[in-house]
């Protein structure tokens, strides 16, 4: 049960530097203030190291749910 606490740890940790990691994305004020609806539409596919930083996160945050259920189950067991 330690290790998996200290894996679910390292993967926080993991987690926050992936997404300070990721570049940011441009908005202008009146995109943020109306909900950002033209977005909705603009296919744009992520590339280079942007999609990388993307995929890592989903990796990163799977596995947290992955320890997080192990945890919840082996202590209620």
């Amino acid at each position: 049960m330690r290790v998996f606490q200290i894996l679910l740890i390292i993967d926080s940790i993991l987690i926050v530097i992936a997404v300070m990691l990721q570049p940011q994305k441009q908005q202008d004020a009146l995109s943020a203030l109306s909900g950002g609806g033209s977005d909705l539409y603009s296919a744009k596919k992520s590339r280079g190291f942007e999609a990388f930083m993307e995929k890592v996160t989903w990796i990163l945050g799977i596995i947290f749910f992955v320890l997080s259920m192990i945890l919840v189950y082996m202590s209620s067991h």
